[in-house]
């Protein structure tokens, strides 16, 4: 099933950046009589399948929805569990993505996360810095609002210091005040669970994304699941505002 997926992938027309909303895990949990934090754990053996699939295809940037800023407004218990499993799961997953040449980023307001997390976190971003292959990149502690005002505030703090003349502010500019500056747009958001939004997650760069929706909940979503949104990626024509025949042309000419 899996190999005759891959077949059907254009290894020429690979989506440069995929992010997804990894969404289901408690309610899969519930499914199987079981408490919501059975659900994140059974979802960490996802984010590895997964994590593997796209370095194998060779996708450049991987931006995985791991915990917004809303959540902390969840009951306790679970929010504690989640960055318990979020702190075990590093450190056990470095030697890993040394091994396959991943490079570790997180995007998020990193002050919300407890003292021992952060410091984690830290020690694996430093880690895996050499690494060159695929870019994973944890959305903690994030949303785009939140994104957004501070970037807002920064570009503020530096107009008023003289950085910046307000009058030669363009979209590149605030794009060099976001949390994924270093980053290319992603061109393909896949959430799961059969919910159909974005949630507050990378609004600003989600502009021009094809958005792919599933039913499957996350602790299900394996590599024939990707291999089947890439697929239809493919299948889509990407205009950017322009016509078909203008998308045509241009690719003649090329």
């Amino acid at each position: 099933m899996e190999e005759a997926l891959i077949a059907g992938i254009d290894k020429e027309r690979l989506p440069q950046h995929i992010a997804i909303i990894m969404d289901g895990n408690g309610r899969w949990a519930e499914e199987k009589g079981q408490d919501r934090l059975y659900g994140h754990f059974h979802g960490v053996e996802s984010v590895r399948n997964i994590v593997e699939g796209c370095a194998e295809l060779g996708i450049h940037y991987l931006t995985l929805y791991a915990f917004s800023t809303e959540n902390w407004d969840r009951p306790q218990q679970e929010v504690e569990g989640l960055m318990s499993l979020l702190v075990d799961t590093i450190r056990k997953e470095v030697p890993t993505l040394n091994k396959n040449n991943i490079r570790l980023h997180v995007i998020g307001d990193m002050n919300m996360l407890p003292e021992f997390a952060h410091t984690e976190l830290q020690e694996a971003l430093q880690l895996t810095s050499g690494n060159t292959g695929l870019n994973l990149v944890m959305a903690l502690s994030y949303s785009s609002r939140w994104e957004l005002v501070n970037a807002v505030k920064n570009i503020g703090i530096d107009v008023k210091a003289g950085k910046i003349d307000p009058a030669a502010i363009t979209h590149e500019t605030l794009e060099k005040y976001l949390t994924t500056s270093e980053f290319p747009d992603p061109e393909l958001m896949i959430r799961t669970s059969g919910e159909y939004r974005i949630s507050n997650f990378l609004l600003y760069q989600l502009a021009y994304a094809e958005l792919y929706f599933t039913n499957t909940r996350w602790p299900d979503f394996r590599k024939k699941n990707l291999y089947e949104a890439i697929i239809d990626f493919q299948g889509r024509e990407r205009r950017f505002g322009k016509t078909g025949q203008q998308i045509q042309e241009e690719t003649q000419l090329a």
